[in-house]
């Protein structure tokens, strides 16, 4: 594996995976470029070092050839933020491509279509990866956020380059990061992990019992473990099928010196709606009909008071439905609190769309120490699992 710091890319082609999956408003506008602002430095650094750059991506879930998941939106942010006018050619793989990459000189940005617009680069297919290939000399794999995925672009590709191939700066600030996050000392170990399943997360959760102090549950999931401790939680959503599950997360806990925290009471509504009726009530005692959609004040001074003790903090999911500005309050106030601690000298690392996104509309991703752009692939590297994208460069 090379060093992206020191390789010499003097007329070299780099063949960079980055991870450009960003919203889109109804007029194809890039909505958040946080994943674009990201490979900044990977970018500049090549082009720096004498080398030019083609980019490749996926975006969305395209089945085919889909003109909204065209990476063609996606240019005029990132001549913007580049400073650079971008070439972009409306395939990832054939003649035309291999012409536009071979025309590529010195200082130069060419952007390929969607990588997913081909059922093999999910599929992991090798002759695929082969043609995304010709026509460059080095590998990048800057894409935290698909490491997970053995993907044609991701982990098939690499072997091709023989030692021609690096991690870029995102990849390396969040293998540093979460290895951070993750040998930590347990005391004042805060973990925060927030969102709609316990199932979704419970190998997470099991990880974190071991390292951290405190474990700080919200969202819909706070919920499962509520009933499964003998509260009332009327409509709120809960996995039946997790009650055990939660109990067992429970015990495993105490055994671990790990105190679980779950909100000592609820924003409630009547309905699923922006404009439902409200009220608020001990979190094991919602009424019939009634479903918890955000942490209660009591919560908040609680969640408050452990988060500014805490000397390291983990934060995944939000903690109430805080795309409805009535359920909102809980999830910005953690961001905010996070932030407080942050600048008080906490180390705090916050991952996943959501709480990322929360971060984003709050103004305060540049208050906390590091934000991943990983959400599945942060949550696989906690698990301990060996993320194949990771993999094929080391």
């Amino acid at each position: 594996m090379q060093d992206i710091t020191k390789y010499n890319f003097k007329n070299k082609k780099a063949l960079i995976r980055v991870d450009f999956n960003v919203p889109l408003n109804d007029k194809f506008e890039v909505t958040d470029d946080t994943r674009i602002s990201a490979t900044m430095p990977t970018i500049k650094e090549v082009l720096k070092r004498g080398g030019s750059v083609v980019l490749m991506s996926h975006l969305g879930r395209p089945k085919g050839n889909e003109e909204k998941y065209s990476l063609k939106h996606v240019v005029p942010s990132l001549e913007k933020i580049t400073g650079k006018s971008v070439k972009f050619v409306t395939d990832c793989i054939g003649q035309e491509v291999l012409e536009a990459k071979k025309k590529l000189k010195a200082g130069e940005i060419l952007l390929l279509e969607n990588l997913r617009f081909y059922a093999e680069e999910e599929k992991g297919d090798a002759a695929f990866a082969k043609k995304l290939a010709e026509g460059t000399d080095v590998y990048i794999n800057d894409a935290f956020a698909t490491a997970h995925r053995a993907h044609a672009s991701t982990s098939i590709i690499a072997a091709l380059f023989g030692d021609n191939k690096m991690f870029g700066k995102v990849m390396i600030n969040e293998i540093q990061h979460l290895d951070k996050a993750l040998n930590a000392p347990k005391r004042g170990y805060t973990a925060i992990i927030g969102g709609a399943k316990v199932s979704s997360k419970i190998i997470v959760i099991e990880k974190l019992l071991k390292k951290v102090d405190k474990l700080v549950i919200g969202g819909a999931m706070a919920y499962t473990f509520i009933k499964a401790k003998g509260g009332n939680v009327g409509s709120s959503m809960v996995e039946q099928d997790f009650l055990e599950t939660a109990k067992s997360v429970m015990e495993k806990a105490a055994q671990n010196n790990c105190e679980i925290i779950l909100p000592v009471d609820s924003l409630n509504a009547d309905a699923f709606k922006a404009d439902a009726k409200t009220n608020v009530t001990p979190s094991n005692e919602i009424g019939e009909g009634w479903m918890g959609l955000d942490i209660g004040p009591e919560t908040r001074t609680i969640f408050a008071d452990i988060i500014a003790n805490s000397r390291t903090i983990l934060w995944n999911g939000p903690v109430g439905v805080f795309e409805m500005e009535k359920f909102a309050r809980g999830t910005f106030g953690v961001a905010q609190m996070i932030a407080s601690a942050t600048e008080k000298g906490t180390y705090s690392l916050v991952g996943g769309g959501d709480s990322v996104s929360a971060l984003n509309k709050s103004g305060l991703a540049d208050k906390v120490s590091y934000v991943s752009t990983g959400g599945g692939a942060m949550l696989e590297y906690i698990e301990g699992k060996k993320l194949p994208g990771i993999a094929a460069i080391e």
